[in-house]
């Protein structure tokens, strides 16, 4: 069963909305142009925000999620997200990869997610609806060595 987290305020998801379309417009995707960005809520009340950086090794690329989680994380110390937001200029919503959603469900695994784009659309869930069955820390304690 998935325990909803408290939904942030109107003026929250707006907040969020407004930073995740700011920060696209600084994303750097030379070679897919598909630009991506986010913004996070944290325990705190702050919102950080985050874009995708690509790469010409694609698998080097960081996507928007987790950028803004990392600079929530290495310039605050957040280890508590309450929500994201997604911003794609698509006609339809785009949900975090697989990465990212494993990445968010290390802080916050019941998180708000929203997806927004240029169309009228949206995705509403809660992460653990996304990622179900993620790995967890307790799945490391739980190793056992092989002899």
């Amino acid at each position: 069963m998935v325990t909803a987290p408290d939904e942030p305020s109107a003026k929250q998801w707006a907040q969020l909305e407004h930073m995740a379309r700011a920060a696209a417009q600084r994303a750097y995707a030379p070679y897919s142009r598909f630009v991506v960005g986010a913004a996070v809520l944290a325990d705190n009340g702050n919102i950080y925000p985050g874009c995708n950086v690509e790469n010409a090794s694609y698998g080097l690329t960081t996507c928007a999620e987790r950028n803004a989680l990392t600079s929530a994380r290495s310039q605050h110390g957040i280890t508590n997200i309450l929500a994201v937001c997604i911003y794609t200029p698509t006609s339809h919503p785009t949900a975090p990869c697989g990465a990212c959603r494993q990445v968010l469900n290390e802080f916050g695994p019941n998180m708000r997610v929203r997806a927004i784009c240029d169309g009228p659309e949206r995705l509403d869930a809660i992460l653990s609806e996304l990622l179900p069955e993620a790995f967890v820390p307790h799945h490391l304690a739980s190793s056992v060595p092989r002899s």
